[in-house]
């Protein structure tokens, strides 16, 4: 197709910039917004184009040369071409849209950031064969270095050739907050998962046949795929093969965040608990924490990180536990929601609705479904106190929120 030229406007959420030509949306990835640019088109929908940048004829002042050779390559990053404080400012303005589309009124100059290094951040790391997947295409890259990476994740790529790697899709753990390891770095063992069941206690639900408090099937013995960390002033423990997160310099402030913002009080629900990275934080404000956990593996480590405190775990899905047990639950003073990326169950965000809990603290990896489940909670009596950008993930456009709701005074 003919060249045409265009001046770009905002980015929005994904990563692409967005400008018009004769009124029809175009979409450009690696821009800037301001730049004018010369583009082709390489796809035409109903209601907006693709294209891709041929000639920069005016650039933005935040526009910088990438430094990592695999850039444009790598399915990974999508904004290294942007300087790194002016990145963080787009994907805060992103996330306040996010929340404006929804009908979400907040000041954007009231979003605040928590922020850690532009690089050299990321310890959780997954290769295939190796090498990390090229961008839109079935191949590898065998990767030498990673710019985002931690220094123990790429002194392992330095250090290892590509046909001495470990084959298929392992997860690795490098950091120096690694304190179970003396490499400091965790590398997936492929082998088959043991069921074990954990300290056998609690009593049986009536409506539900599981039981409720610690006591269900999860990982088996595997120590070494166990990662320990230190984080503040607790140590947490997770299996390497699992989720955790991957960014410790703003997990280690998230965390310690939530703890300040949490009210003292006597019952704190944290629903999604995963390993239970955030209720050991909660445990230090709350007389008794609840862990609700699908994830029955996961909720074993967060048994074990829990150990010394004050609380109950249910083996169970979000909406099994608000049909099945939350009936038999004490009045949560401060409920705690970190959801995977489909957001909420709706039974969940019913719950929560109806919950007359004085606080709840969301946290969430996907601005859209945050946007609509906080949409909703602010429509049931609740209004937001506090708005964070969580930048996990710089040089990217993967955007975290961290909202802090208060039920509204009648």
């Amino acid at each position: 197709m003919e060249l045409q030229n265009i001046i770009t406007d905002k980015i929005v959420f994904g990563g692409n910039c967005i400008g018009k030509i004769q009124g029809k949306n175009v979409f450009i990835p690696y821009a800037v917004p301001g730049e004018k640019l010369e583009i082709r088109i390489t796809e035409q929908k109903n209601d907006y184009d693709n294209a891709e940048i041929v000639n920069i004829l005016e650039p933005s002042k935040h526009r910088v040369k990438p430094e990592c050779k695999y850039y444009g390559i790598c399915g990974g990053c999508n904004m290294m071409h942007i300087d790194s404080e002016a990145q963080t400012e787009f994907r805060r303005k992103m996330l306040w849209e996010m929340l404006e589309n929804n009908g979400v009124e907040f000041p954007l100059e009231k979003i605040k950031t928590v922020t850690g290094p532009s690089t050299g951040y990321r310890a959780r790391f997954q290769l295939t064969d190796g090498g990390l997947s090229e961008k839109r295409k079935n191949s590898i890259i065998p990767i030498e270095n990673c710019l985002c990476a931690e220094e123990k994740i790429n002194e392992f790529l330095k250090n290892t050739e590509i046909s001495m790697r470990p084959k298929g899709r392992i997860h690795f753990f490098g950091s120096d907050r690694v304190i179970n390891n003396e490499d400091k770095l965790v590398i997936a063992k492929n082998q088959e998962k043991v069921v074990q069941k954990v300290i056998q206690s609690g009593k049986s639900s009536r409506k539900y046949k599981f039981k409720e408090n610690r006591y269900f099937a999860g990982t088996a013995a595997s120590p070494e795929n166990e990662v320990t960390v230190q984080i503040s002033d607790k140590t947490l423990t997770f299996d390497v093969r699992g989720f955790f997160q991957s960014n410790m310099f703003v997990f280690e402030k998230t965390c310690c965040l939530i703890r300040d913002i949490l009210w003292n009080c006597d019952n704190v629900l944290d629903m999604y608990s995963g390993c239970g990275s955030l209720s050991v934080f909660a445990a230090d404000k709350a007389k008794k924490v609840t862990l609700v956990e699908h994830n029955r593996d996961a909720l074993v480590f967060a048994e074990k990180n829990m150990m010394g405190t004050n609380h109950i775990s249910y083996g169970m899905s979000g909406e099994n536990w608000v049909k099945n047990c939350s009936y038999s639950c004490p009045k949560f003073d401060a409920i705690i929601i970190d959801p995977p990326r489909s957001g909420m169950e709706k039974p969940v965000l019913d719950y929560l609705s109806k919950s007359g809990a004085n606080q709840i603290i969301s946290m969430s990896c996907d601005p859209a479904t945050h946007a609509r489940d906080i949409s909703k909670l602010c429509k049931k009596g609740y209004e937001i106190a506090n708005i964070w950008l969580l930048d996990f993930y710089p040089n990217t456009s993967h955007i975290e929120s961290l909202i802090e709701l208060r039920k509204k005074l009648d």
